[in-house]
């Protein structure tokens, strides 16, 4: 197949996905929820494709402080959307939504690499008794308990696939993430009321492809798999966008 072939086909089938998304843009919306060691701007290359789909989108910012705070903070940002909405979450962002998606405006989650995890479970269950991943060794904690990713942590372990220079400044403005977190449990699962997807990033070396599966497999998500590190968002923003658009057809159907 020739290069200009493949780019045509490549147009219309984006332009097949995003017309009806258009039309559906009225009446639902996208919330997106970042993980640890980060903040809203995680989704600046996906925010423009869902804008160009004429999809409305608010980013949360977390105080990575507690659990329930932060779900608090994404339910009044999902409170404030005009009809439906679907709901997106990265990495620990996974259980904000696991908590906030109970809001009877969420009528979709999305799960980016994300954690999904029962009512009552706690983010140290699921290391309890296990190895300590190598990516561990490149956390170092403040005097209040915020742990922070080393530059190294940042590019050999969380975005290996994303440019070095990107990966610098990911390290120098990373917004670290309490260790209480651990501890706070889920007080509800929202994945049991509200059908779901998974984007599982299958190079993920902060939490495992199999572990995502794993998650996907429990909540009956939607699969879709991509070639990525741990931010899928940043390394394969076309791949995630489109799960999310899709999402935002489902929640307007509701």
């Amino acid at each position: 197949m020739s290069i200009a072939l493949s780019k045509f086909r490549s147009v219309v089938a984006a332009l097949a996905l995003s017309l009806p998304v258009a039309a559906a843009a009225e009446n639902a919306s996208v919330v997106l929820v970042h993980g640890a060691f980060s903040d809203g701007s995680a989704w600046h290359r996906v925010i423009p494709i869902l804008q160009d789909a004429g999809v409305s989108v608010s980013a949360a910012q977390l105080a990575l402080a507690d659990l329930q705070e932060d779900a608090a903070t994404v339910t009044r940002l999902v409170e404030l959307q005009d009809g439906p909405v679907a709901l997106v979450g990265h990495s620990y962002g996974g259980s904000v939504i696991t908590e906030a998606g109970a809001h009877e405006k969420v009528e979709h989650l999305v799960y980016v690499a994300g954690f999904a995890m029962e009512a009552g479970q706690l983010l140290s269950d699921l290391t309890k008794d296990q190895p300590a991943a190598p990516w561990l060794s490149e956390i170092y904690p403040d005097r209040a308990g915020y742990l922070r990713l080393t530059a190294t942590g940042i590019s050999e372990f969380f975005a290996p696939d994303l440019p070095a220079s990107e990966t610098a400044v990911m390290a120098v403005t990373q917004a670290p993430l309490k260790y209480d977190t651990n501890q706070d449990a889920l007080s509800v699962a929202a994945w049991t009321l509200k059908p779901s997807s998974y984007v599982i990033a299958e190079n993920d070396q902060i939490i495992p492809a199999q572990i995502q599966g794993y998650f996907a497999q429990k909540i009956g998500a939607d699969v879709t798999t991509v070639p990525s590190s741990h931010v899928a968002m940043l390394a394969q923003p076309e791949a995630v966008a489109e799960v999310i658009l899709n999402a935002v057809q489902a929640a307007a159907s509701q």
